[in-house]
């Protein structure tokens, strides 16, 4: 289990993921995509199965996600079959340099690289388990002129 006190992130939305392979989607998330860990708790600490993650917290700049491995009790929470039915939108300063670092590591990238009409400019990828992943420079308002300030 790493530093049990991480930072507070001024984010109010955090999405969480499951992954059949949770240990193997942190490293991939970090290598690919550039998360930092901020926490990992293991079940085994626990006295629960070896191998399992209870719960983590992966930081993007001010962004985080929580990847955890699927439990029995509960509905697995993965991309359903046959396609997506939901993608995570990140926030990055470089585009550009975000979708090079993706490409080096061998990410499926499902919609290159582009400048939108409204301005941004992004991709979209997919993850090691087929989450699907929107990079780019939009944040929610933007556009339009509406409030981004989260505070």
């Amino acid at each position: 289990m790493s530093d049990p006190k991480p930072a507070q992130t001024p984010s109010t939305i955090f999405p969480c993921l499951t992954y059949d392979d949770a240990l193997g989607a942190i490293e991939w998330l970090g290598n690919a995509f550039g998360f930092t860990q901020r926490l990992v708790v293991m079940a085994s600490d626990y006295g629960g199965p070896e191998g399992m993650v209870m719960h983590s917290e992966l930081q993007l700049g001010d962004g985080v996600v929580m990847v955890s491995s699927p439990r029995p009790e509960e509905d697995r929470l993965a991309p359903a079959a046959g396609g997506a039915t939901h993608s995570l939108s990140v926030y990055v300063p470089d585009p550009d340099a975000h979708y090079a670092r993706a490409k080096e590591h061998g990410v499926e990238i499902t919609r290159e690289l582009q400048s939108e009409d409204y301005g941004a400019r992004g991709y979209m990828a997919k993850d090691c388990e087929g989450h699907v992943w929107y990079f780019g420079d939009y944040r929610p308002g933007s556009w339009w002129g509406g409030e981004t300030d989260r505070g």
